[in-house]
């Protein structure tokens, strides 16, 4: 079990065995976005993935039943290499019941839906999906390479193949000038995609991206914790999904709440109130990360 670099997943990949068969991020050009750029994106030589599965299943064997497939996008790899990786997955880890990945709307739509069904049989059954935003003018800004459009299309490609779907949005990505465009449209798109698991991250502007030397010319400015607030408000009050659970449980978030929308939606915008009257504490600068 080998690792290049530094490796990222989600919060509820915790408890997953993390399998890194690709090295960095095939787009690598979203204008926030610090993961990935200390590497050249490659693709691992799949003997040594291979290698660390096998490992991976002698050390630990039944005890796995998770497992993420990292780098930032591994879905750009194609048909043959998941089949052997999804097929050495399943002989490694006896109790194995979901292989997930990060994946962009350009790398689903570029499979077929044929390709992503048959990647669903082998075992690949959940895609994190992150457009950040529904605005199409802080899509841009934040070169996320995709339209509104195009994820709506990917998710429901995704779900044609059975897949299940997880959307990340990122509070603050409109930054102070499209803070309300950028809420509504994000809980219009988050309603368009219709995911099964739903997420709000919070922007961190990092040293050295695009995004922080805009910002220290005086071009973007973060909004303040309590419009971060009243965006997370007007998504949560705005997104239809059929039936999603809802966490906004990531280190970068002001404010931890958890429930399914639209089901819990009045509870969740109390939660939202409480933090903005001050009766339920907000998580301090310091204790927020990545």
């Amino acid at each position: 079990m080998r690792y290049r670099g530094r490796i990222y997943r989600p919060p509820s990949e915790a408890h997953s065995y993390i399998l890194q068969a690709t090295i960095g991020c095939s787009w690598n050009k979203c204008t926030y976005c610090d993961m990935y750029r200390d590497k050249e994106f490659a693709l691992r030589p799949l003997a040594e993935v291979r290698q660390d599965i096998a490992a991976a299943g002698r050390q630990l064997g039944v005890a796995v039943e998770k497992v993420f497939v990292a780098d930032g996008d591994a879905l750009v790899m194609d048909q043959a290499r998941w089949t052997v990786i999804l097929d050495d997955c399943r002989r490694a880890f006896p109790r194995l019941r979901q292989v997930s990945c990060y994946a962009f709307a350009g790398n689903i739509l570029e499979k077929t839906p044929a390709e992503l069904a048959r990647l669903q049989k082998l075992g690949l059954t959940l895609l994190y999906i992150g457009p950040e935003t529904g605005d199409a003018v802080t899509m841009k800004r934040i070169a996320k390479g995709a339209t509104p459009r195009d994820h709506v299309a990917a998710a429901e490609r995704v779900r044609d193949a059975g897949m299940r779907l997880s959307a990340i949005f990122l509070l603050g990505a409109g930054g102070v000038e499209r803070s309300q465009q950028h809420a509504r449209a994000s809980a219009e798109l988050a309603t368009a995609m219709d995911p099964q698991f739903l997420a709000c991250l919070t922007l961190t502007i990092v040293a050295g991206t695009p995004l922080a030397k805009l910002a220290a010319r005086g071009g973007f400015a973060v909004p303040d914790p309590d419009l971060l607030l009243a965006e997370l408000s007007a998504f949560v009050g705005g997104a239809e999904p059929t039936d999603a659970v809802f966490r906004t449980n990531h280190a970068s978030n002001y404010l931890a709440i958890g429930g399914r929308l639209p089901r819990d939606r009045r509870a969740i915008l109390a939660r939202i109130d409480d933090a903005l009257d001050g009766r339920t504490p907000m998580t301090p600068d310091w204790a927020r990360g990545l």
